[in-house]
């Protein structure tokens, strides 16, 4: 997935709760470190007392040179976990410091650019022949080539409503147990590179059997969103046991992803 004035690479993280475990940034490749920050706050643009990054989008990061012009930068790196210093040589696959949300971000991502005598190349088609089809790629500067996949599924779960987003993407939603007689059993989808067209669908399983088959189709394309589908409790309140929802994502009749979540229904 592209977007025009997009200057790198983005590797997203699943949620808030990884980037709190941890997650390290290595060199691509070896050189000398010619530039870094660090010390910014690590706060999503977009929320209420988000810090003013102008001039400074890219957070803390660092700079390699790797020689015959060649340079990658890294962005959006933790507050406090940059671990090289200026004019430090690295090799490929050191430590650099860990993913975060400083600078120009609303998630927690690592920023890659690369660049050969001061322009922005893409790592995936160094030729710049490259269309929004995969297979038009022409060069690829990655040693083991990364598949690029075109949309899917991040993470499902079970709640007893329609979870909050924030609390999706915080990686909180998903609930371990749910009561017999909880207002509701929801299962909720959290998506990537949803497009308009796309049908996102369900069914939920339960220890009697079918509980819910349900479809909705995507009236806009997003680069992340959430679905959530479920039935209120019954008066009698839901069997004990497991339930299992399924979720597909499907694309020109195509299956993009897949995936389960389950859930234990006790007292």
């Amino acid at each position: 997935m592209t977007y025009d004035g997009h200057k790198g690479t983005d590797f997203a993280l699943i949620s808030y709760e990884d980037q709190r475990l941890g997650v390290d940034v290595l060199a691509a490749a070896p050189g000398r470190v010619t530039s870094v920050r660090d010390g910014m706050v690590d706060h999503p643009q977009g929320t209420p007392d988000a810090p003013r990054v102008a001039d400074r989008e890219c957070g803390n990061g660092v700079v390699i040179d790797h020689g015959n012009g060649w340079e990658t930068q890294y962005c959006h790196l933790a507050r406090g976990t940059v671990s090289v210093a200026s004019g430090q040589q690295v090799g490929a696959g050191d430590r650099l410091g860990r993913i975060g949300l400083s600078g120009q971000t609303e998630f927690p991502h690592l920023h890659l650019s690369v660049r050969k005598d001061g322009d922005v190349v893409d790592p995936f088609d160094t030729n710049d022949r490259l269309t929004c089809d995969p297979e038009g790629a022409t060069e690829s500067l990655w040693s083991d080539p990364l598949d690029v996949p075109q949309g899917g599924i991040i993470a499902t779960g079970f709640s007893d409503a329609v979870p909050d987003y924030d609390t999706i993407k915080a990686g909180q939603a998903a609930a371990g147990s749910l009561q017999p007689m909880a207002p509701a059993l929801v299962a909720w989808v959290y998506l990537f590179g949803g497009q308009e067209g796309d049908v996102v669908a369900v069914e939920i399983m339960g220890p009697d059997g079918p509980v819910l088959g349900d479809t909705q189709i995507l009236d806009r394309t997003q680069a992340q969103l959430f679905r959530a589908m479920g039935r209120r409790t019954p008066q009698t309140g839901w069997s004990e046991g497991d339930y299992t929802a399924t979720f597909t994502l499907v694309r020109d009749e195509k299956l993009l992803d897949s995936q389960s979540a389950q859930i234990t229904v006790a007292p």
